[in-house]
């Protein structure tokens, strides 16, 4: 951020919810609702007013709702304990956590309904949820080689790297000056489809930085049913921002 759009902050309320407007050498405007607790902010170009922003803002006041009281649900939610009974999911289907004690190496088992997580009895909660990650990680893995390779040639793109890595706050990230592509681990948990709409979604960044209509018009072109993969993972957002181009 430079400094002339830093300094440019101000603070409005629309309809009881205070929002946050920062100007930016940007095209377009971008709203973001922010946790713990909701936070708006608006990413606004320099030459827009107080007065269209809030226009703007009217017309997602509903979104904007949905995506606070979905915070405050999170909020409710207890911290994972790791223990038998728990919901886990795995490519979009819920799985009922079973904890087995052993002495081998940890690993897990997918058996019907249930997730069998075989590790050492003494495990704390923090080793059996790394334990579990290791393996979303590797299982995440599996997918995604195949498809950056069946879709780098297809988008006509070549990522420097890509790689994994447990992110609050993105679903998958591109770094378009280094070419280099990070997916997130949650992504684990999703079907198979969201997997791959993020892959197609990260690799057209590398031909256009910026949610415009170009970029939407690229993933028509290779994606065209992307925007119900969209919807899929609004539906189940992570417990961290989520943001929308007004």
């Amino acid at each position: 951020m430079n400094t002339k759009s830093s300094a440019e902050l101000r603070r409005i309320v629309v309809q009881n919810v205070t929002v946050d407007i920062v100007r930016k050498s940007i095209k377009n405007l971008h709203l973001g609702v922010y946790p713990p607790d909701g936070r708006v902010r608006v990413a606004a170009p320099l030459a827009v007013s107080d007065d269209a922003v809030r226009r703007a803002v009217i017309g997602k006041i509903g979104w904007i709702k949905r995506q606070q009281a979905s915070f405050r649900d999170q909020s409710r939610q207890s911290e994972r304990e790791m223990i038998d009974g728990e919901s886990h999911y795995f490519q979009g289907r819920r799985y009922l956590l079973r904890v087995v004690a052993s002495d081998a190496p940890s690993t897990v088992v997918l058996n019907k309904s249930r997730l069998e997580l075989h590790i050492r009895p003494d495990a704390t909660t923090e080793e059996r949820e790394q334990a579990l990650h290791r393996w979303y990680r590797a299982r995440l893995k599996e997918q995604l080689v195949p498809l950056m390779q069946k879709w780098q040639p297809v988008v006509g793109v070549q990522a420097s790297s890509w790689g994994i890595r447990k992110m609050k706050t993105m679903w998958g990230t591109c770094n378009t000056e280094a070419s280099r592509i990070c997916l997130n681990l949650e992504l684990a948990k999703k079907p198979a489809t969201c997997v791959e709409y993020i892959v197609v979604h990260e690799l057209v960044h590398l031909h256009e930085r910026h949610h415009n209509d170009r970029f939407c018009a690229l993933m028509d072109r290779f994606l065209p049913g992307w925007r119900l993969c969209q919807e899929e993972l609004k539906r189940t957002p992570l417990v961290s921002e989520n943001w929308e181009s007004l």
